[in-house]
């Protein structure tokens, strides 16, 4: 009988972190799905795979094995990150460039991860609270433009669609006045319910597609076709991958420091090689490339529930998810304004993360405060004036015409610039990173 009651405690526990991230998994495939014009089959399939792949990813990471494994209670998911970007391949190279790219990119971080572990001293507080306060900045837009209704619909700007994505705004920020812990993480998720069914009262939705799907699907390898190599995006998803590292690195000293627990760079390879080989199989299926979730790093804070148990309860549970179409296919429902209040919340939190981040630098060094300007402005500038870069050549262009990678390359090399020590003993300086 106790057996029982604990299963089914690290299921409720489990259950509560897939819904804490279920929100932020699902908005990637449905938002550059929606930019390149999938239909709401591909649009539901991208959904399931999504769902299933961010599974296997997460238990790829909870394994503790010789070569791969980090063996922290971490949920992976896909990363904001490479939004922009993908949008911006699969326009100009097509789909299937994508995930060419993907590939090609996931195969840099396994070979690669040695290097990347050793590399920690150049990502120092100041580097990866930036890059995370850059991701949420760079990603706000595409959420405003989605509370108009998408970029480039019949009906941007109505008042219709203003006044749902703002009512689902208002009903998140209720939830949050009102509520704590558990009910505050499902906020996103009560909000884009409320909304949908709000928009579905007002026969704005149809429920044809959910009808007609089925209730169980294998995986199709190569779903959208075989993968086209194109050296633009591969150049632009190997940097979009390294960023992933740098942000995703904050993430798993947060979770050493939960669960008291010391990191030392064999740790962090085999966390870098997990999530490589997670962006491989990711790319083989027709998924995205993931990072590990910060609002799993908060809620793990929040229960005070450190077991990789509950993670592992949660990994499962996804993937039963990414194996039934009907689930996929109530979220691709889901109306554009409806996303663009919820995604506005998720962004911005995103920010909010990155400057807690930022908490422990000290500011009264102008070198740091250096960093943080030019970053910020570059990848604010590059996210507001793409074509800023439009004169240099297609696949330069497509790397830093996107803000996120603009501003992360930036802070990583004028941190190293004020950093770096020229002469003595000691390569690195970390003495004007942190406050004393």
């Amino acid at each position: 009988m106790a057996n029982g009651t604990n299963g089914l405690r690290t299921f409720s526990l489990g259950l509560q972190h897939v819904l804490a991230m279920y929100a932020g998994a699902i908005l990637v495939p449905l938002i550059v799905g929606r930019a390149l014009e999938l239909s709401a089959e591909q649009l539901a399939y991208l959904v399931a795979i999504d769902l299933l792949s961010c599974g296997v990813a997460t238990l790829l990471q909870l394994w503790r094995g010789k070569h791969i494994g980090i063996g922290l209670p971490v949920m992976l998911g896909v990363s904001f990150v490479a939004v922009t970007p993908m949008i911006s391949i699969g326009t100009n190279y097509g789909i299937t460039a994508i995930y060419g790219s993907i590939l090609v990119a996931g195969l840099f971080v396994v070979i690669f991860a040695r290097f990347f572990g050793k590399l920690q001293k150049v990502f120092p507080p100041i580097v990866r609270g930036t890059v995370v306060t850059i991701i949420g900045l760079s990603l706000i837009p595409t959420g405003i433009k989605n509370m108009a209704g998408g970029e480039g619909s019949e009906n941007f700007g109505s008042l219709f669609n203003l006044l749902l994505s703002v009512s689902v705004l208002a009903v998140i920020i209720l939830l949050f006045r009102m509520f704590t812990g558990f009910m505050r993480s499902l906020a996103v998720l009560i909000g884009i319910a409320g909304g949908t069914i709000a928009a579905a009262v007002m026969g704005k939705v149809s429920f044809g597609e959910v009808m007609e799907a089925s209730w169980f699907h294998f995986p199709q390898p190569l779903y959208f076709g075989m993968p086209t190599f194109e050296i633009g995006p591969i150049i632009t998803m190997i940097i979009v991958c390294s960023v992933i590292v740098v942000e995703t690195t904050g993430a798993y000293y947060a979770v050493a420091r939960i669960t008291d627990r010391e990191l030392n760079e064999d740790d962090l390879v085999r966390g870098y090689r997990s999530e490589g080989l997670a962006v491989i199989i990711g790319g083989f299926f027709n998924a995205f490339p993931y990072s590990t979730f910060a609002q799993n790093v908060g809620l793990l804070e929040l229960s005070k529930v450190k077991t990789r148990n509950v993670i592992f309860s949660a990994a499962m549970t996804l993937i039963v998810l990414g194996l039934i179409p009907k689930v996929a296919a109530l979220v691709v429902i889901i109306p554009t304004p409806v996303l663009g209040g919820a995604t506005v919340v998720m962004f911005g939190m995103v920010v909010v993360a990155g400057l807690q981040m930022l908490r422990d630098v000290d500011f009264n060094e102008q070198s740091n405060q250096m960093v943080v300007a030019c970053s910020v402005s570059l990848a604010l500038g590059a996210t507001v004036v793409p074509e800023l870069f439009s004169s240099l050549p297609e696949g330069l262009a497509i790397i830093f015409g996107d803000g996120i990678i603009t501003g992360s390359l930036a802070a990583i090399f004028i941190n190293l610039l004020f950093n770096i020590r020229w002469k003595g003993e000691h390569v690195y300086n970390e003495e004007k990173q942190s406050k004393a």
